[in-house]
């Protein structure tokens, strides 16, 4: 399940960064999770009172969470399949579950 995931965030990758040029090395995974944190930070942030709400109503701060933890999720399995990291092993590993697939 997490590789079929990853296959589909990886096309979707593909063809975003190469209409925008972006040249996605080794570093770029990584720094792009972590700006992804970023939003999801600012979201949460915005959500709780932290931050300010920029005329967004608690609905659309509750979906920019949601939003922002997808790119999270999405960038965190790009980043494992790019560094070519079994998951659902280390799932298995350090979580003490399996991962159902479907």
């Amino acid at each position: 399940m997490l590789r079929r995931l990853a296959e589909q965030f990886e096309i979707s990758s593909s063809v975003h960064v190469a209409a925008n040029n972006i040249e996605r090395d080794a570093d770029w995974y990584l720094l792009k999770l972590q700006e992804e944190m970023g939003e999801l930070t600012q979201a949460w942030n915005r959500l709780t009172g932290r931050g300010r709400a920029k005329g967004r109503s608690p609905e659309d701060m509750q979906r920019d969470l949601a939003d922002e933890t997808a790119d999270v999720f999405g960038h965190l399995l790009l980043f494992a399949r790019h560094n070519d990291l079994d998951l659902a092993a280390a799932i298995e590993r350090k979580w003490r579950f399996q991962p159902q697939s479907r």
